[in-house]
């Protein structure tokens, strides 16, 4: 309580310096704040009597030049004379009342400086003499807790002294117990052991008489299993024979297999009738997609064209909206680079240069247009993702004035340009042909399919493109024809074959075939089965072709020695395609928009950061001034 009630009463004292402080401030400024409004008034009311005067003097000039008579004039002149003396006199009076009020105020700050110090060491010595009280009444504090601390202490030690002795004697009577008890446990171990010796010695001897036993009726055993392994062999012999008895009774059946085939044979022809006339339906169903392929075919070249003359309008629209914002924007850098002129020039006195920036003397749209690949450059990317990717298999992208190629996977427009280029070595020079030899096989490919694209006129993305669609169209067609003749003339020698691999695969279940109601039907749909097994692997390597991973594109299946024949037909008939497309695919070059976002920005930052900066600290300056 006595340390509480003096940290209050030195709080008191330093904090009624500062009250005072705080009241005098408050007066202060309720007196600057009556002197600052009496100020402005006076100030406007002389702002009104000297525009007034102003007024006054202003329109005597206009009747001064309308005076001929050099009299009237001076007299005129005196006047007006005197009453700019006069105003000039009132200006100067109210710039020596502020001058003399300025003055005051200075001293008033001196003096309000010389009470401030004066309270500030008033402050410093009651603290100081606060800080030597309270020092002297902390220390006299902990003596005496240091005095009770030690009391305290020195009456612990006593009891844990006392203690401990108590302690001690327990333990060594307790050692005392457990030694005596350890005595008499070792001595009846050992009497545990000694009879347990003699028991498990007993235990031995009958154990060993037992065994002799079990020995014995074992071998007995064994002889038994000897007599009944004679009469098993006896018993599986007479089994052979009833099996081969069965197998006589399986010759009979197949007979009657030989029956059901013929009902197979009969079942065949009605399914060829029936594919007739699927084949006839198919066709009819071609004609009608093939007139709406070319009516579709003739709104795809509509579209084109409107889109062709939207872009166009597009492009004219675009270059009018840039050309707007662009004079607009090229204002506002004017406008800016007349302040920063100013600034160095009238308010720092620098020496001020035009800046010659690019992007001022631009007019219109930037002119940057994106470029087509060439089919080369093409052939080199398609290689090396199609090397990079290993297995996977992702559709080449196409570009919009091309036709889609229905999602042809990588690895196979790799497939086309190896053949293309293995097979078509007479159309490269043979000094070429020298060099590719010490070159790598991937290099050599792009080489040879250099020589080959310049030799066909392969010039673009869309003429290589083309080439791919072509090859893949040409051997899906010829497939497609060779399959129909093939199909009836095969056809009744692949089912009976199927048909003996199916028996020699399940000769089991030819009894259980003969109880169902429809073997027939049983048959033709193991057959159909094992048609979707694919046969042997070699007749499923020779049938199957690479294709995309989508599955769109039809199997078809590219030998080497066709490559030279479907080159011939593409090149009869890509100057066809050239003649009749050529028109349709002027489509406007695609204007690149990379450069549009840093132009503007350029723009938006025609005055540098440390020319900001400059302002800005300009700016602090001229308020503080």
């Amino acid at each position: 309580q006595r340390l509480a009630k003096l940290l209050f009463e030195g709080t008191q004292m330093v904090t009624n310096i500062q009250v005072a402080a705080d009241l005098r401030e408050t007066q202060r400024r309720a007196e600057e704040a009556e002197l600052k409004l009496k100020r402005v008034e006076k100030l406007e009311n002389e702002a009104e009597f000297c525009t007034r005067e102003l007024e006054e003097i202003t329109s005597k000039w206009a009747s001064a030049e309308e005076t001929t008579v050099p009299q009237e004039l001076w007299q005129l002149l005196d006047r007006q004379q005197r009453r700019c003396t006069l105003l000039l006199e009132e200006k100067d009076k109210l710039i020596g009342d502020l001058q003399q009020e300025l003055k005051n105020k200075d001293e008033q700050y001196v003096q309000a400086i010389k009470a401030q110090s004066d309270d500030i060491h008033l402050l410093l010595e009651r603290m100081e003499e606060q800080i030597r009280m309270l020092l002297k009444t902390y220390r006299r504090n902990l003596l005496q807790i240091e005095k009770a601390f030690e009391l305290e202490r020195r009456e612990l030690l006593d009891n844990n002294r006392k203690k401990w002795e108590e302690a001690i004697q327990a333990h060594n009577a307790q050692e005392l117990e457990y030694l005596r008890a350890r005595t008499k446990k070792v001595e009846e171990f050992e009497r545990q052991l000694n009879q347990l010796r003699l028991h498990d010695k007993e235990e031995y001897n009958s154990m060993k008489i037992q065994l002799e036993t079990d020995v014995q009726n074992l071998e007995r055993q064994l002889q038994q299993l000897k007599a009944v392994y004679q009469l098993n062999q006896e018993k599986l012999e007479y089994n052979l024979q009833t099996l081969k008895k069965q197998d006589e009774e399986k010759t009979i059946l197949r007979s009657q297999q030989k029956r059901k085939l013929n009902r197979l044979h009969s079942l065949l022809n009605n399914l060829r009738t029936k594919l007739a006339s699927q084949e006839k339906q198919f066709r009819e169903e071609h004609q009608s997609l093939a007139a709406d392929c070319e009516r579709i075919t003739a709104q795809c070249k509509e579209v084109q064209r409107r889109m062709r003359h939207f872009a166009v309008s597009d492009a004219v629209k675009f270059a009018e909206v840039w050309l707007m914002n662009e004079a607009e924007a090229k204002g506002l850098v004017r406008k800016a680079l007349g302040a920063d002129r100013v600034v160095h020039t009238q308010q720092l006195g620098l020496p001020w240069e035009e800046p010659r920036y690019w992007f001022l003397s631009n007019v219109g749209p930037l002119a940057h247009y994106k470029a087509k690949r060439t089919a080369t450059e093409l052939a080199a990317d398609v290689l090396t993702d199609a090397d990079g990717e290993g297995g996977e298999e992702n559709p080449v992208k196409v570009e919009d004035g091309v036709t889609p190629l229905r999602n042809i996977s990588k690895r196979t427009v790799k497939r086309i340009l190896e053949l293309v280029s293995d097979e078509s070595g007479f159309l490269v020079e043979s000094k070429l042909l020298r060099r590719l030899h010490a070159l790598g096989r991937h290099k050599r490919t792009l080489l040879k399919l250099g020589s080959v694209f310049a030799a066909l006129e392969i010039d673009g993305e869309d003429d290589l493109y083309q080439l791919v669609d072509f090859f893949l169209k040409y051997k899906a067609r010829e497939a497609a024809v060779s399959q129909v003749g093939t199909s009836r003339e095969s056809g009744g020698r692949w089912l009976v074959a199927r048909t003996r691999w199916w028996k020699a695969r399940r000769p089991a279940c030819w009894p259980s075939l003969q109880s169902q109601g429809s073997p027939g039907r049983e048959d033709v749909r193991d057959v159909a089965e094992d048609r979707e097994d694919g046969g042997s692997g070699a007749q499923r390597d020779e049938l199957r072709s690479p294709q995309s991973s989508q599955g769109s594109l039809p199997s078809v299946y590219i030998h080497a020695d066709d490559v030279l024949k479907i080159l011939k037909a593409f090149v009869r008939d890509f100057g066809k395609l050239r003649e009749k497309e050529g028109p349709a695919k002027e489509v406007p070059q695609v204007r690149d928009s990379s450069k549009d976002g840093e132009y503007w920005e350029a723009l938006a930052h025609v005055i540098p950061e440390p020319t900001l900066k400059l302002w800005d600290a300009l700016a602090v300056a001229l308020e503080e001034y």
